[in-house]
């Protein structure tokens, strides 16, 4: 497993990792195909723009397993910290180990430059108890969000 560059011809993977996160909440409203994909096409692009202003130095990466393109994630690097964006896999290849895996990439990482690494997750989103399992402790909270924070001191990566 490894994380790659994105470029911008990826952004419709991009797109199809992001609605495989929200297409059960959105086709619990009722909507048809078309109202659902033209929302999550809407909602993407908020996102995407969002990121773009928030961290215009940020790095997208693709994250391949077998070869082949199963999530992606967005990262930040601060003076002090990483900023862990985004990161998100398609169904398919979600309780297989694999974000658990980009996680400790990432921690070594980031033990490696001294830095924490920080995130917001929902708080309904199941991915916090991973985060929680490997180290991150809620620091904050605001709104359906928290924000949470790894630091390595003293944390055993095995």
């Amino acid at each position: 497993m490894r994380t790659v560059e994105a470029i911008k011809e990826e952004e419709d993977f991009r797109f199809q990792v992001y609605a495989s996160t929200r297409r059960e909440e959105v086709s619990a409203w009722g909507w048809e195909v078309t109202q659902q994909e033209a929302f999550l096409r809407m909602q993407f692009e908020m996102q995407q723009k969002s990121y773009r202003l928030q961290y215009p130095d940020a790095n997208y990466q693709l994250i391949v397993a077998d070869e082949e393109a199963v999530g992606h994630m967005l990262l930040v690097h601060r003076d002090d910290k990483i900023i862990l964006a985004d990161l998100a896999l398609l169904p398919s290849s979600r309780g297989f180990g694999i974000g658990s895996t980009i996680i400790r990439q990432l921690q070594m990482q980031a033990e490696q430059l001294a830095k924490t690494i920080r995130l917001h997750v929902m708080i309904t989103n199941e991915a916090r108890h991973l985060y929680e399992r490997l180290g991150f402790r809620v620091i904050g909270e605001k709104g359906l969000h928290m924000e949470m924070e790894w630091k390595s001191e003293g944390l055993s990566l095995l």
